[in-house]
């Protein structure tokens, strides 16, 4: 996942990217409008975090000129903009989604997720790790052609690994996505449907392609720690 982060404050744009980091996304940065517009147009990325108040070309400018020419890409605004109105104005202007400032990490990490993964299940794409293949359109796992039978949760928890590919993902982050925080997080729901899920894997591919991440948690691929 590539990411550009744009946000004229300077301690609040580095701490942004430095936890977003940590979470293995690869991220851009800049301060200023007129730097913004030059990278987007020269880098592709799979999300835009947008900030209003900006020197040069302010936010919503970069925005309207960013929409232009792209239609596609979701852009998150981060403002300290809180006003309904305010809100609407970005959202009309193109913004997916909206956060007002000041926020916790945590809530920034969730919508981010949230976008990507929208952004990856609302297209016909087939997610494909080796012979394992993930249609997000009929929500089938194959391997080698041939169809998994898996239970919801199961495919959920697949579809989620095979879209964030190359970082791990929590339990916690699990049950936001997977099961909408129905599961509290001493349940042991989560773990029996990933033991589950790992039994089938391995089943059909002669290996478990799921790994741990001590106190991270799981990863498609990788080694284990």
């Amino acid at each position: 996942m590539h990411l550009l982060v744009i946000e004229d404050e300077r301690v609040l744009c580095e701490t942004i990217v430095r936890s977003l980091r940590r979470l293995a996304y690869s991220v851009d940065h800049c301060y200023d409008g007129d730097k913004a517009l030059e990278l987007l147009g020269t880098e592709l990325y799979d999300l835009v975090l947008l900030d209003l108040n900006l020197p040069g070309k302010d936010g919503m400018t970069v925005l309207r000129t960013f929409r232009q020419r792209d239609r596609k890409t979701p852009v998150l605004i981060l403002s300290a903009r809180s006003e309904v109105k305010d809100k609407v104005e970005g959202l009309d202007a193109g913004a997916n989604d909206y956060l007002s400032k000041p926020f916790h990490l945590a809530e920034l990490e969730a919508r981010i997720r949230s976008l990507t993964l929208r952004q990856f299940t609302q297209q016909d794409v087939l997610l494909t790790f080796k012979a394992l293949s993930f249609d997000t359109r009929s929500r089938t796992a194959t391997v080698n052609g041939q169809t998994l039978a898996l239970t919801r949760k199961e495919t959920g928890i697949l579809e989620y690994l095979m879209v964030h590919q190359g970082r791990p993902v929590s339990q916690e982050e699990l049950m936001e996505h997977v099961w909408n925080n129905s599961v509290d997080s001493f349940s042991n729901s989560i773990r029996v449907h990933i033991s589950a899920l790992r039994k089938k894997l391995r089943t059909a591919l002669g290996y478990d392609p799921i790994r741990n991440r001590i106190g991270e948690g799981y990863l498609m691929g990788g080694d284990t720690d």
